[in-house]
């Protein structure tokens, strides 16, 4: 197979580590993603959809992996032409509804669900980091589906995840259960908080209550319209979100600031944090995100992590 292609010796990788979402196949405005039995295949042309089916199927017999169903996605510019997957091959009867591992933690997946299935395999080393590092309580500011908080709360973190939909945080719920946290029991109730609102209203409410977090995730979308009509553009205004976090923010804490937003590269981020960091006579360290063996790097996120000093 051509270099596009991950190796024999990745995908062993991957297997040892019981890792089943990760990609399998990059090029420029195509690639492929394996959930478990599954395979999702991001295309930007007809073209490029017919091609790397075919590849697909050949790839797996190769392998010897099984391929329950190929979902496609066109890669689509605007939001209200993102539609969710389309069913390309397989058994219409299977459950919409799935699970993977990453790193022997469970995520749950819904293609039917949205644009995206539930999980973004571009942040696995971020989600490493947080469950690694010792965390006492994790602010998730545009949770989705939790996953950062599922790999805080397995490190014995304390967890708020604050997202808009109810609908995604209903999801993360069923991923802290699916790796046997059950929030619905009172004690887990008031470890792991979820709160369907504005990111922008709730943390000055956290602030009032004295609450702090020596872990906060910002990872917004690149673009997004919250409560009163209120747009959130990531350009724009990644720097108020985080004067937002340093609110809340313990002594030495770790912000990461992430995002797909083309328009931030790294040099961005580093200018926000300083140009945010400075007013308020604060100083810290910053380290670049780690890269993927599976993701070129010129298809990640922009990431940074933002120490406190």
């Amino acid at each position: 197979m051509p270099a596009s292609w991950i190796t024999p010796e990745l995908l062993h990788a991957f297997d040892s580590a019981h890792t089943d979402a990760h990609r399998v196949h990059s090029v420029p405005g195509c690639w492929i993603e394996r959930f478990g039995r599954d395979y999702l295949i991001s295309y930007t042309t007809p073209a490029q959809l017919t091609d790397t089916r075919e590849l697909l199927e050949i790839w797996c017999a190769t392998h010897r992996l099984p391929l329950d169903r190929i979902y496609g996605k066109h890669l689509a510019d605007k939001e209200a032409d993102r539609l969710p997957p389309a069913l390309l091959k397989g058994d219409s009867a299977l459950p919409v509804k799935t699970s993977v591992s990453e790193n022997a933690v469970r995520y749950g997946l819904d293609f039917s669900a949205s644009y995206s299935s539930g999980l973004f395999i571009d942040q696995r080393a971020n989600r490493v980091a947080v469950r690694q590092q010792p965390t006492h309580k994790l602010l998730n500011t545009f949770s989705y589906t939790c996953s950062f908080s599922v790999a805080a709360a397995l490190a014995k973190s304390e967890t708020v995840s604050i997202d808009l939909s109810k609908k995604s945080l209903e999801r993360g719920r069923d991923n802290f259960l699916l790796n046997g946290i059950d929030t619905r029991t009172d004690a887990q109730r008031q470890r792991h908080r979820f709160i369907a609102d504005d990111v922008f209203g709730v943390i000055p409410y956290l602030k009032k209550r004295g609450e702090t977090f020596d872990t906060i995730i910002l990872d917004p979308p690149t673009f997004s319209r919250g409560s009163k009509a209120k747009t959130f553009r990531a350009e724009r205004d990644f720097g108020s979100l985080l004067e937002l976090a340093l609110l809340v923010a313990a002594p030495r804490a770790r912000i990461l600031l992430s995002t797909n937003c083309t328009r931030l590269q790294r040099h961005d981020l580093e200018s926000i944090v300083r140009s945010t960091l400075n007013p308020l006579r604060l100083h810290g360290t910053l380290q670049p995100g780690e890269s993927l063996p599976d993701i070129p790097d010129a298809a990640m996120p922009t990431t940074v992590w933002l120490k406190l000093e």
